[in-house]
């Protein structure tokens, strides 16, 4: 597994995938014991996460939470990362609509990497890793990008021919990678911290 560029895990800002007034539904505990939980996933990373609630508070899915250093007006703490296969069936739903979300939001990050992108090796180039991708729209969009950069998404499409919806591709690269923890190179996320 390559990581292609440096990756912080630390999250800041989380989005609520599912909210889970009852904790989790395999939790063998009696009702009384269980505690709120949400899952979100990270803004920078894509870390997944599971959040405690503050006490009388009930998140709403796609919420943008504050999970940082100091005063958080939703969650009292992130209790754990977890996998995609942790997540809830309605998480897995909701994931791909907040990750296109997230790539809008900062569209500017996410052209950097058509703007940016080079061979990881002699025979492979970081925009094969997007699906949908291959050799004929890689060059179509590295000719054109020694015209002139690309401005946003509009321009990206306009410009490549056969290239639409950007912001879907990177998407569905970010979803390959959260699905699969020994996906040989990262793009978007980080990996999974190995098991104790």
């Amino acid at each position: 597994m390559v990581t292609l560029g440096k990756r912080a895990e630390r999250e800041d800002v989380a989005y609520i995938l599912d909210y889970l007034p009852y904790g989790r539904p395999d939790d063998p505990r009696p009702m009384y014991q269980k505690k709120p939980l949400a899952q979100g996933v990270g803004e920078k990373s894509f870390v997944l996460m599971e959040m405690v609630p503050k006490e009388n508070v009930a998140p709403r899915l796609h919420d943008r939470v504050y999970i940082g250093e100091g005063e958080r007006p939703i969650i009292d703490h992130v209790k754990r990362r977890i996998s995609y296969n942790d997540l809830t069936r309605n998480a897995q739903m909701e994931l791909p609509s907040v990750i296109e979300m997230i790539v809008l939001a900062d569209e500017k990050r996410f052209l950097s990497f058509f703007n940016d992108a080079y061979p990881i090796t002699t025979r492979l180039h970081m925009l094969e890793l997007l699906p949908g991708i291959g050799k004929k729209l890689m060059w179509g969009i590295i000719d054109e990008r020694k015209k002139k950069k690309f401005e946003n998404f509009k321009d990206l499409s306009s410009r490549v021919k056969g290239l639409h919806a950007p912001e879907k591709l990177i998407t569905n690269r970010i979803m390959d990678e959260l699905k699969d923890d020994t996906i040989k190179y990262r793009v978007f996320t980080t990996p999974m911290p190995p098991k104790r």
